[in-house]
């Protein structure tokens, strides 16, 4: 168990008004979570700070070589003013497959928990109760070895920040517009598709300013071999609902394993509903959509939960989803893990961890 020192902050930020929009990513609460790793020590000085800028050598590897793992996962008050996350231990798990991937060392599973509740327990007052909020979590690891080389670091900063949210996308539950990329490429299996590295994200944005510009909100990309195959969009895993059956791209190892993805997977196949995980061309796509068998479309992750979309395009080629609107299995599954998530639907065993 770790011993957390605690520093609080002397002069506390005024919370953010509730009767204004909490912009995804803009607010910070007051105070962070840090612990350091030393070669030979492992991690050392767990402890809670005030929130503010860190000190670092313009020589950490980080800056250079790009070292770092990064989380989000969120907290969520419920009416009866208690504190809980959503399946965290699945967060920790993908987090130290991501360390292992890009020679960082793990946390304990236990510690990381420890060190997630403890800073939520601080912060508890910034976790938002107005409907379709919540304090979105981001644990992040980074390289800081003052050294020009390349090679794994010998020292670390794991540190936890915490940031009142609203809806991720501004069409909030309306159906996005997504963009399939046939020129740029993300990932490639064997490299970091499936670890939750900044590195992934930087490789995206030449696109998503591409797509962004022509109106589209997200980038549905294509594998990097055969630029053949649906892999995932930039901020979500995808599904689609073809003549009945629930369709997602495998895992193959350039595409990240969502934690909203596994749960969506484990409630259709609770109600009875067939999901294939398997290779799905946009050539199959289009032609599903054509003939009227593409009934749903709609992405999950952390950061939008559930995400229907309404629009897809691919070159000159534009497709609408049905009627454009939100389809019902989406809903549903909407429905059921923000539900879940609130204490209002019973949760499978293990999906909740009460905070307070």
């Amino acid at each position: 168990m770790l011993n957390i020192r605690v520093e609080k902050i002397q002069n506390p930020k005024p919370l953010p008004s509730q009767d204004n929009p909490l912009t995804f990513g803009t607010i910070f609460s007051d105070h962070m979570f840090i612990m350091d790793y030393e070669i030979g020590k492992g991690w050392i000085d767990p402890r809670i700070v005030p929130y503010g800028p860190l000190e670092l050598d313009p020589s950490c590897m980080v800056f250079h070589y790009g070292q770092e793992m990064f989380e989000g996962l969120k907290a969520y008050r419920t009416e009866d003013n208690r504190i809980l996350m959503f399946r965290p231990d699945k967060n920790i798990e993908r987090a130290n497959k991501t360390n292992e991937r890009i020679c960082i060392p793990t946390i304990d599973e236990d510690d990381f928990l420890q060190a997630l509740k403890a800073i939520v327990k601080m912060d508890e007052s910034w976790v938002p109760d107005k409907p379709g909020t919540s304090l979105y979590i981001r644990p992040f690891i980074i390289a800081t070895d003052p050294f020009l080389g390349v090679r794994p670091s010998n020292t670390y900063k794991f540190i936890i920040i915490l940031s009142p949210v609203g809806a991720y996308y501004p069409e909030g539950l309306n159906p996005v517009k997504i963009w399939i990329e046939d020129e740029y490429v993300r990932a490639v299996a064997g490299g970091l598709g499936e670890a939750k590295a900044g590195a992934n994200y930087v490789a995206s944005l030449k696109a998503q300013v591409k797509a962004h510009d022509e109106g589209y909100s997200q980038v549905l990309w294509l594998d990097g071999v055969e630029r053949k195959y649906i892999e995932e969009v930039g901020a979500m895993n995808i599904f689609f609902k073809i003549n009945g059956v629930v369709v997602t791209p495998q895992l193959n190892g350039s595409i990240l394993p969502g934690v909203t993805r596994r749960s969506c997977i484990e409630l259709c196949k609770s109600w009875g509903i067939t999901v294939e995980e398997r290779k799905i061309s946009a050539e199959e796509l289009f032609t599903a959509a054509e003939d009227g068998s593409l009934e749903e479309v709609w992405g999950t992750g952390t950061a939008a939960v559930i995400s229907p979309v309404g629009h897809l395009r691919k070159g000159d080629q534009v497709v609408q989803i049905a009627d454009g609107g939100i389809g019902s299995l989406s809903q549903k599954l909407y429905d059921t893990v923000t539900g879940i998530q609130l204490g209002k639907v019973e949760a499978p065993e293990g999906w909740i961890e009460e905070v307070i």
